[in-house]
């Protein structure tokens, strides 16, 4: 199932422009281009689906250890305390195409609630960095 209008079926097709991470028969993951911190990572479905609750059941499993697979490398590659790791369904959903954010944490980051800063790349070079390091990490 693919939809042509949407951002995130274009990044896996390979027509639009990403920082990939991660590119498995499963899933793809990538850097999200308003990070609250930098490796902050999206998790995507290959097939369309618009929530978690859409995604059939026999994938969610292998899904989600693409999730667990990312969040262990933002500890031991970015260096983070930990992470977290969270998806909207329909409300805040920015793409309707499930995602789940991948984010590096540390202590006293700044992430207060729901009121979260964004720290953007200083450039392409740098983003393509971070990726690379992750996406190296995962093999």
């Amino acid at each position: 199932m693919v939809d042509k209008a949407c951002v995130f079926c274009e990044i896996i097709r390979g027509e639009h422009p990403a920082h990939v991470v991660l590119d498995a028969p499963e899933a793809m993951a990538f850097l999200d281009t308003r990070p609250l911190f930098k490796g902050h990572t999206l998790l995507v479905p290959r097939e369309h689906h618009e929530t978690l609750i859409d995604l059939p059941e026999e994938q969610v499993g292998p899904f989600f250890v693409q999730a667990r697979r990312l969040a262990a490398v933002m500890e031991s590659e970015l260096g983070a305390a930990g992470s977290f790791v969270a998806a909207n369904n329909r409300i805040s959903q920015s793409v309707p195409h499930l995602h789940v954010h991948v984010v590096p944490r540390n202590p006293k980051d700044g992430l207060k609630g729901f009121f979260w800063p964004r720290h953007k790349y200083e450039s392409d070079e740098e983003a393509a960095k971070f990726a690379a390091t992750l996406r190296a990490a995962l093999g």
